[in-house]
């Protein structure tokens, strides 16, 4: 996984946020076994105190179930993933607008951009 981690907050909600992108978008398919902490501390550079923190907070949310004989696996709710999945869209709806607003675009020529955009 390519990891994109910067220093100005902190580095556990910019894991957890890309590991949720990882299981929503299917990288982790539904099921599947995930990772351990060692593997994906190590591959993120970061300290296994902090991926540990992620990971309990995608326990926390229910994207990750831990098996204490088997490890960590991704949920198999299908409403749950679409539910964060929505959220995710949302959010990255949210971050467009303002951009498209700021640079002087209304809701209507937005939707005119994005219409020709799709025609091309």
């Amino acid at each position: 996984m390519a990891w994109k981690l910067d220093d100005s907050r902190p580095i556990w909600p910019q894991l957890k946020e890309q590991l949720t992108m990882a299981i929503v978008s299917g990288q982790y398919p539904m099921g599947s076994p995930f990772p351990t902490v060692r593997d994906l501390a190590a591959d993120a550079g970061v300290n296994r105190n902090t991926m540990q923190r992620a990971l309990s907070e995608l326990e926390n949310d229910g994207l990750v179930i831990t098996n204490r004989t088997a490890g960590r696996t991704v949920t198999t709710d299908k409403e749950l993933i679409m539910k964060m999945k929505m959220e995710t869209a949302s959010t990255y709806i949210d971050e467009f607008v303002a951009q498209m607003n700021a640079i002087g675009f209304s809701t209507e020529e937005i939707i005119q951009v994005l219409k020709e955009k799709e025609a091309k």
